[in-house]
């Protein structure tokens, strides 16, 4: 048995365990809201709604649910509470987005271009180095040649903070220290990457969320640089999301599309917070794919997002 299937048998258990505060505060808001009714009516769905908005699934999203839901019940004329979880399941899910087939999740994937270019962007404080630092050791286990980009240049112990993963994934980096030019590192990480044959290049960038015209052409000759090296690149770029944050991630989410294609998202954080409900907002309202979930301190925790797993891992066993 390979080690990615032994992670496998791990997974679901640390899934279940890493959205447990959000499932028991989920099913507990949808319990009340069709407790002691024997079919679905207009009040057990307008509870449903604020069952839905309180977990921060987001009000946009929750609209669209249950609207979904209303088109259901009027079409089946008669739900019981049983019908309506299994119905609230199968939209729920829908409205997740999937990744597309030329940017895999999975880790022993093949890429269509090499190397594989990945710009990851975030906020502080959100886990963006961890991230990267999980990412690198994920793909290493999986047999890639990795190699990473320090660019977030601008905060004060980013490309320490990146070096020191560099050193426990086991992968080299490339860094020209704080208040270097992030353009140039990342010209340069791309350039070694190709020249040493690299799988893939996980390339840090600097939050600086505050201050999006900055922000903006730092990320326009990030992307330009290294288009020049190898052609489309950045072939991804991740941001990086606190899911315990709840809808302020949505609103930083938001921000960020704003100045950049994002092309997968990343929720950390899952593990310590009751607002799970926010990985079917975010991914909804700004049709972006959740590519990874992060349900752990452990670097193995974090895992390739699955829709439906999520999913079933939120509402129990049915």
């Amino acid at each position: 048995m390979s080690w990615l299937d032994k992670l496998g048998l791990k997974k679901k258990e640390k899934l279940e365990k890493g959205v447990e505060k959000s499932r028991e505060g989920l099913l507990n808001k949808i319990s009340k809201s069709v407790a002691g009714k024997d079919k679905v009516d207009d009040q057990t769905l307008d509870d449903l709604e604020d069952a839905l908005i309180s977990s921060d699934v987001g009000v946009k999203t929750t609209i669209e649910i249950i609207r979904r839901l209303e088109d259901r019940v009027a079409r089946d004329k008669f739900i019981t509470q049983n019908e309506l979880q299994q119905i609230l399941r199968e939209e729920i899910t829908a409205l997740l987005k999937e990744s597309s087939p030329d940017q895999p999740a999975e880790f022993d994937a093949d890429f269509t271009h090499k190397p594989h270019v990945v710009l990851i962007v975030g906020v502080n404080g959100v886990g963006k180095t961890t991230t990267i630092g999980k990412l690198a050791h994920l793909y290493k286990r999986a047999g890639k040649n990795v190699l990473l980009g320090a660019a977030d240049t601008f905060r004060a112990a980013a490309v320490d903070q990146l070096t020191i993963w560099s050193e426990r994934a086991g992968v080299p980096i490339i860094q020209q220290g704080q208040n270097a030019d992030p353009a140039a590192v990342a010209y340069d990480t791309v350039a070694s990457a190709k020249s040493k044959g690299a799988d893939i290049a996980l390339i840090d960038t600097a939050g600086r969320l505050h201050n999006k015209k900055s922000l903006m052409e730092e990320l326009g000759k990030i992307k330009r640089v290294m288009g020049k090296v190898v052609d489309g690149a950045p072939h991804e770029i991740l941001l990086v999301l606190d899911a315990s944050t709840g809808q302020n991630a949505l609103l930083q989410a938001k921000a960020f599309t704003e100045v950049v294609d994002v092309t997968g998202l990343v929720l950390t954080k899952l593990d310590g917070t009751a607002k799970g409900g926010i990985v079917i907002g975010v991914s909804n309202e700004l049709s972006v794919p959740v590519k990874y979930i992060g349900v752990g301190e452990q670097i193995e925790d974090l895992q390739v997002f699955d829709r439906m797993a999520f999913v079933k891992a939120l509402f129990g066993e049915d």
